[in-house]
């Protein structure tokens, strides 16, 4: 599902099929890849008949992981990765998305030469990279595959493509739909009420055995889900600390504060209205003279960005869209005081570093979607009707009012900023329970 979406932006594809829209992506994931599983399920039978089923075992010698399009989930699944390496010696891989693999640069847990790079340009790029992929997975004699996906048909289909013996990943089991064949033929029950680093944890210890069915009975300890820290050398600070004063040139050593009000077009769903960023910015500048406000994004994102900090129109707010490089992201969380962002991929990336975070949850659940890094702290209404997007229906949702997220008060989110400001004590690791 993952991949169609990718595609959306892609000026190729869009004039192969002008009218494609999210909905058409559900709708291809659906007619297309529900037969070409079921066709690789019954291929994937007659070869291992042929050479004498799967191991009892997984081999876990040459691990790879497949994650495409989730950048927060390559620093969730970090801990898991961690344990594989640490407990059996796994020589780890990685397959993602070329525009996403910075994310993996953050910890460096896996070797840059054992990651496999997939661009989703257009269907001809893809297809190419889909045949160099088969040629690199056999070069590297990938010996168990681990989809982290939830239910990605594409990435189910890698998995096939890889010729590892052992395939770990989600398994709907006895819920309705989700069908990707019996390509993942190490299933693991995919558990919507407990955190994803903890799922993650799971799919790696049925790769190490420790299961005997798709049923994840083994515990998960709390120190299993740490977070590895990043301490970014001083020159790399000093880079990122010339950079706002190259967009605040007086900027005196005042607390800087990150507002990200941007979040990913693949669930819109998830913004905070800017207008209620706009409110909360100007009353912490009127009510803390020492902090500047530093908005941050993508490129694409600074026009967006532009009408947040227009709209705050204070001297001490600017815009750094664009700015900053991605690597160039922790030097600029480990010199700033705390950040308040949407569900998004820089609430994990910030989790490396000290750096205090409020996230913004709606159509999520910090219950699954939580940086696990021990700073973060979610503002969450957590209404009845929440989550209402979930892997069960590909994050899709009717609801365009969105009381979840545009119900959350401004007045109590400057509350909670301010009373950190005024107290600056490190909030408790959150507790995730298994």
């Amino acid at each position: 599902m993952e991949v169609w979406r990718n595609f959306v932006a892609d000026d190729v594809l869009a004039s192969t099929f002008p009218v494609m829209n999210v909905d058409s992506m559900r709708k291809i994931d659906r007619m297309a890849g529900v037969p070409l599983c079921f066709l690789m399920s019954i291929l994937d039978r007659v070869m291992s008949f042929f050479r004498g089923g799967k191991p009892a075992r997984p081999d876990t010698t040459n691990t790879l992981f497949v994650e495409l399009s989730e950048m927060g989930s390559a620093i969730i699944v970090d801990p898991a990765m961690r344990k594989l390496q640490k407990e059996v010696g796994a020589n780890l891989h990685f397959v993602i998305f070329k525009d996403n693999v910075k994310s993996l640069d953050i910890l460096q847990t896996v070797p840059a030469e054992n990651i496999f790079l997939i661009r989703p340009d257009n269907l001809i790029v893809l297809a190419r990279d889909v045949v160099r992929f088969i040629g690199w997975c056999r070069k590297k004699r990938i010996t168990t595959v681990i989809d982290l996906e939830l239910f990605s048909r594409f990435t189910a289909m890698l998995c096939f493509f890889s010729g590892a013996k052992s395939r770990v990943g989600f398994a709907s089991l006895h819920d309705e739909g989700l069908y990707r064949g019996s390509i993942i033929n190490c299933p693991v029950r995919y558990n919507p009420h407990v955190h994803m680093a903890v799922n993650f944890i799971s799919l790696v210890n049925t790769a190490m055995g420790k299961h005997e069915n798709a049923y994840s009975t083994t515990p998960v300890d709390q120190k299993e889900l740490s977070l590895r820290k990043v301490d970014p050398s001083q020159d790399a600070k000093d880079i990122v600390m010339e950079k706002i004063r190259s967009i605040y040139p007086n900027w005196n050593g005042e607390k800087i504060l990150l507002f990200n009000v941007n979040a990913s077009d693949l669930l819109p769903q998830r913004r905070w209205p800017r207008e209620n960023y706009s409110k909360v910015a100007s009353d912490i500048l009127e009510l803390h003279q020492d902090a500047i406000i530093v908005a941050t994004g993508a490129p694409k994102e600074r026009d967006y960005v532009q009408y947040f900090v227009d709209q705050v129109s204070h001297s001490r707010c600017v815009n750094s869209a664009g700015l900053f490089k991605f690597d160039e992201l922790v030097p600029l969380y480990s010199i700033s005081k705390m950040m308040i962002t949407n569900d998004s991929g820089p609430a994990h990336f910030s989790a490396v570093t000290p750096l205090k975070v409020f996230v913004i949850f709606g159509p999520e659940t910090p219950r699954l979607y939580m940086p696990i890094g021990g700073n973060a702290e979610s503002i969450y209404l957590g209404l009845p009707c929440s989550p209402c997007v979930s892997a069960a229906n590909h994050r899709k949702t009717s609801c365009e009012t969105r009381p979840c997220i545009t119900g959350i008060p401004t007045a109590m989110v400057t509350a909670l900023l301010d009373d950190f400001l005024k107290v600056q004590v490190k909030s408790p690791e959150p507790t995730i329970i298994p």
